[in-house]
């Protein structure tokens, strides 16, 4: 019942836009057709799957938040941020591709990843092992509101959310909880995860100055080490690190290659490694490569 709820208030907030719109865009034009019934499919089933392999296997309860903002020294909330922030810059591409005006593209493609992570919440809400959480829903918020704000201003993104893993040294010790291998460690074990603030410094810093690459950036980066558990019920010393590196903006560099494009694409939001320089713990350390 839940589902079908979700399903019938995405399909119908997209009717809300198309009669808004007072030209119609929506349903006239090919392009988006394709793609609001494409989203509307991978959606419904995404959701329909997550219920089926995730939530399925836990008691359900009323609907209820909980209070989890100190939980994993907000990285999880870093996660909600850059997910959204993906889902949003994508999903802008995506509608200006398929021929919508500018402004709508910019806020329809901009909202969809606080729209998709929204629906994750109220399945949160209905779990007795979980709740819908007002941190999560402001960290999705954020995310993409953060890729709407550089389209408006800029008309591109000079500022990138991006993402780095490296596995933990705790992460054995509770496959259950950080992951059993390393694509499940990927995304559970957030005490190997980095998040970071990608600044491109031809366009920010340097006026598009020749002598400065335009793929290259810098970067500032938030990581948190030694959490056993969510909430440091066990006095585990868990300590936040702030890093300092330099980048590389791989959509900023431009080859004929379709395929060298898709990748760079695919992987543009994942940190490259570089030296860095961390401080943790009120010491500053230095990585030769950090990743």
């Amino acid at each position: 019942m839940r589902l079908l709820l979700i399903f019938f208030v995405f399909f119908k907030s997209l009717s809300l836009f198309s009669t808004n719109f007072q030209d119609q865009e929506i349903f006239q034009n090919k392009k988006l057709n394709t793609l609001v019934f494409f989203k509307v499919g991978t959606y419904s089933a995404g959701i329909y799957a997550m219920n089926e392999l995730w939530y399925k296997n836990y008691p359900k309860s009323n609907f209820h938040f909980i209070n989890d903002n100190s939980s994993w020294l907000q990285m999880d909330k870093m996660g909600h941020a850059a997910t959204s922030y993906y889902f949003g810059v994508n999903g802008i591409k995506l509608y200006k591709w398929a021929g919508l005006e500018e402004n709508k593209a910019i806020w329809i493609g901009g909202l969809t990843g606080t729209f998709y992570n929204t629906i994750i919440e109220i399945l949160d809400g209905y779990s007795a092992n979980w709740g819908a959480s007002v941190g999560d829903l402001v960290a999705n918020s954020f995310g993409s509101l953060f890729a709407i704000s550089q389209e408006l201003y800029w008309s591109q993104q000079k500022i990138l959310i991006k993402y780095s893993y490296s596995k933990s040294e705790i992460s054995s010790e509770n496959v259950s909880l950080f992951g059993e291998n390393y694509f499940e460690r990927i995304f559970k074990d957030y005490n190997g995860q980095t998040y970071w603030l990608s600044f491109n410094i031809n366009s920010l810093f340097a006026n598009q100055s020749t002598d400065i690459p335009n793929w290259l950036n810098l970067a500032v980066g938030h990581s948190a080490k030694n959490m056993f558990n969510p909430s440091n019920s066990t006095n585990d010393g868990r300590y936040r690190q702030f890093l300092l590196s330099l980048d590389i903006d791989l959509m900023r560099i431009k080859n004929k290659n379709k395929f060298l494009n898709v990748m760079s694409n695919f992987f543009g939001y994942v940190k490259i490694p570089f030296p860095t320089i961390e401080l943790s713990k009120n010491k500053f350390s230095f990585h030769p490569l950090y990743f």
